[in-house]
């Protein structure tokens, strides 16, 4: 047996889906794609789409903490770097952690951590929002036995958990698909 087979098989048989022929991937992979472009798909932010005009021109309230500030620059990651002139997002996020995965000494060795937030989007100068909302969700993180590791823990949950949040508000504002 050639070291290219694979035991129990025949000749041939031991070969990568990609080496020789196209594996059920690469066909799904180029199915996949004509539908998309078949269907008239573009990118949302796309010159020319409804949701461009967000596109930089989304500037959030200045974050007042950790969380916040994780939260802004997520949506900036998203939307791009607001210029003058923006619509200004209002939001207010909460969370609750609770304790998860107690053991029979009753130390937390898991917390689920909850989180919303509530948004207005407003145009320069305009006193009524165009669009507001709330999202939610959640991630969890394990405690351990060191009080810094737990922290680091607790902190990138947080951050994971902001991230999520603004990645529901932008899905939120490219769905409304932006000022007409």
């Amino acid at each position: 047996m050639s070291s290219s087979e694979a035991p129990g098989r025949g000749p041939g048989r031991g070969r990568s889906p990609g080496i020789g022929r196209p594996g059920r991937r690469g066909v799904l992979a180029a199915v996949a794609g004509a539908f998309v472009a078949g269907c008239g798909y573009a990118p949302a932010l796309a010159p020319g789409r409804p949701a461009a005009a967000l596109a930089g021109a989304v500037r959030a309230d200045d974050p007042a903490d950790r969380r916040a500030l994780a939260f802004v620059q997520r949506l900036e990651e998203r939307l791009g770097r607001p210029g003058a002139g923006a619509y200004r997002l209002a939001y207010t996020i909460e969370t609750l952690p609770q304790g998860r995965g107690i053991t029979p000494e009753g130390t937390t060795t898991r917390i689920h951590l909850t989180g919303s937030v509530a948004f207005a989007l407003s145009a320069p100068g305009a006193g009524a929002p165009l669009r507001s909302g709330r999202e939610e969700s959640f991630t969890a993180y394990s405690t351990t036995a060191t009080a810094v590791a737990t922290l680091v823990a607790e902190e990138a949950a947080e951050a994971r958990l902001m991230h999520l949040l603004a990645d529901r508000v932008v899905a939120r504002l490219l769905a409304w698909g932006g000022p007409a």
